[in-house]
């Protein structure tokens, strides 16, 4: 299965195993709860996946490379006490707690969440000294003398033999003791989670047309040649901050990150192409209707990869801007509520600054708490942050003499104000779309298809209707026509 397939299905797993009876016990008891092995080859997202499920649960997340363990860290150090038996007193052999699971304690301490997942990568590259240790640790969720909390669902990863020499292949005994979800590494999966997480458009684009290059690991005369999910994101993240800077990002650059020549050259003049594009089409006009006749003759007379680079540029763009929408939304949403038990009290003279900043700090909390718990995802963090950020401007209006109710509708006016600038370049990227390329173009289907199966833009549509988006969708969605243009796009592609 894939990466989104198995971040499902361990959700599921993680949500049974912590159900309760009316007495407070689990329904599957802790004995047995098998671990779960996530065996996959490296960087295509095991990791990443684990801190979303824990934060989607609101439970705690420990992760250790069991990799980095001794024998002595994972157990514990050993000490001699004595002890009475009778009227014998003997000397015994007892282990410290285990940095492992004096981890968990730790999390449990600081965050107050008392739940969670414990997660162990790379359990089967362990050393041979603490091989035997680990498998009874998944059979009886125990190091050394000390067991793993009630409430802790523990979860391993590693990767195949043929990935790592390192490698040691469990038993069938050790493997029958745990759930084993096989996940390999898929495109349309990670497109998602790199929307969500703001991979840079010149990889999605690029990969997009180049699926084969998404993940490669081989062996060569030379070496070992890789590209993998992790490779991509990470060198997403250093394109931006070249780009901040005004930095030129070269091949050189790019092989830092993706291990395999012909991959790092073709990605690196599909970077330069992409730039050109940008400026050459000048997209932003697109948005606001102002496209010259000659721009928009040289972007129909494009060869196909380019005209569909174009279109994912735009398609880049419109998302980002409608993510941004949806967040306020949801954000004016979810603070309407409180704002209204403020306005309550403001109307009957008993607000206070301090009710004010019981919203802060209680947001405040969220943010350290999840962040003690390990389970604070990006996405996350940067909401809770603007929950705060709302809530100081509302403190600061207020004692300037604003009225709450006044601060609030303000702040649903400058979010209908965004919605309606926003319908506006929809409109015009619809209308610039079917002129250059035509309303039943490859193009076009590409645009509508994407705008639908995005999370956030087919939200957006949902709460606000956009006739053009409507338009199209209905045209291009037409059965035999809509069949007929996805085959020619899957030739073309």
């Amino acid at each position: 299965m894939n990466i989104a397939e198995a971040k499902e299905y361990l959700k599921d797993t993680v949500e049974m195993y912590l159900k309760k009876d009316e007495f407070g016990d689990y329904k599957i008891p802790v004995v047995r709860q098998r671990p779960i092995f996530l065996l996959g080859a490296p960087g295509i997202g095991k990791t990443a996946v684990m801190s979303q499920v824990a934060s989607e649960l609101n439970i705690a997340l420990v992760s250790y490379s069991m990799t980095h363990h001794t024998r002595q860290s994972a157990l514990g150090l050993p000490f001699i006490q004595e002890k009475q038996y009778g009227e014998q007193t003997v000397s015994v052999s007892e282990y410290t707690m285990s940095e492992i699971i004096a981890s968990v304690y730790d999390t449990m301490e600081a965050s107050g969440v008392k739940e969670g997942i414990l997660f162990l990568d790379e359990i089967n590259c362990v050393s041979e000294t603490l091989y035997p240790s680990m498998l009874q640790f998944l059979q009886f969720k125990v190091f050394g003398k000390h067991s793993v909390p009630e409430g802790w669902v523990i979860v391993t990863a590693g990767n195949p033999p043929e990935f790592n020499k390192a490698v040691r292949e469990f038993d069938v005994v050790t493997l029958d003791r745990l759930k084993v979800i096989q996940v390999e590494a898929d495109f349309p999966a990670w497109k998602k989670y790199a929307f969500d997480k703001g991979i840079h458009g010149a990889i999605v684009s690029f990969l997009e047309s180049n699926m084969e290059y998404f993940y490669q690991v081989e062996t060569t005369a030379f070496g070992k040649n890789y590209v993998t999910a992790r490779g991509w994101e990470d060198l997403s993240d250093i394109i931006f901050l070249y780009e901040e800077e005004g930095k030129k990002v070269t091949d050189t650059l790019v092989g830092q990150y993706i291990r395999h020549d012909t991959v790092v050259k073709e990605f690196a003049a599909y970077y330069d192409l992409y730039n050109k594009y940008k400026k050459q089409y000048d997209v932003e006009a697109i948005f606001e209707g102002t496209v010259s006749e000659n721009t928009k003759k040289a972007a129909a007379a494009a060869k196909m990869d380019e005209r569909l680079a174009l279109t994912g540029l735009l398609l880049d763009k419109v998302k980002g801007e409608i993510k941004e929408i949806q967040s306020m939304v949801a954000l004016i949403k979810e603070a309407r509520a409180s704002v209204s038990g403020l306005i309550e009290k403001q109307e009957q003279n008993t607000l206070e600054e301090a009710d004010i900043t019981r919203l802060i700090r209680a947001r405040e909390t969220i943010l350290s708490t999840k962040q003690k718990a390990g389970n604070l995802t990006a996405p996350e963090k940067r909401y809770q942050k603007k929950m705060i950020v709302f809530y100081q401007d509302l403190n600061t209006q207020f004692l300037e003499g604003i009225r709450v109710k006044d601060f609030y509708n303000e702040a649903v006016l400058t979010l209908k104000q965004k919605v309606s600038v926003q319908q506006g370049r929809i409109n015009h990227l619809f209308e610039e779309m079917a002129s250059i390329f035509g309303e039943e173009s490859n193009e076009m289907l590409v645009l509508v298809t994407e705008l639908t199966l995005n999370t956030d833009t087919a939200n957006f549509f949902v709460n606000f209707h956009n006739d053009s988006y409507e338009k199209y969708h209905a045209l291009l969605m037409l059965g035999d026509r809509r069949d007929q243009l996805r085959k020619e796009l899957l030739d073309i592609l």
